[in-house]
């Protein structure tokens, strides 16, 4: 019984990623992620434009990292991989916000009155 060997060979339509967006990739996500530490670490920003500034530099990052690593939006068409990629961030967003909101809630409602009175006073000025 010989087995002749599999061969598998990649569709003409798949993207071929080179080392220079292998490595544009990796120098932009390192200067990001250096460029959020500086600005935490230095306190260049306080309070909310801080949180915008981070927010800001880690939603850039997700766009080039899944540019270069998960070459979405670089194959032809249908685009399979960016719709179910969509999906995929809908659904961790549901599943985030979700869980937020149910702890948020659940704090709430295990609140003894004293705590509860404090509560409705600093946040809803009752």
């Amino acid at each position: 019984m010989s087995t002749k060997p599999t061969v598998i060979v990649a569709p003409d339509d798949a993207p071929h990623a080179s080392v220079a967006t292998y490595v544009t990739g990796f120098l932009f996500s390192l200067y990001l992620s250096i460029f959020a530490y500086v600005v935490v670490v230095r306190k260049i920003w306080d309070g909310q434009t801080l949180l915008w500034a981070i927010g800001a530099l880690a939603f850039i990052q997700f766009i080039v990292q899944a540019v270069c690593f998960l070459h979405l939006g670089t194959e032809r068409k249908p685009r399979w991989k960016l719709l179910v990629f969509g999906a995929m961030i809908g659904i961790v967003l549901i599943l985030v916000v979700g869980s937020i909101w149910i702890m948020d809630n659940l704090n709430y409602n295990m609140m003894t009155p004293e705590q509860e009175k404090v509560y409705l006073h600093n946040n809803e000025g009752l």
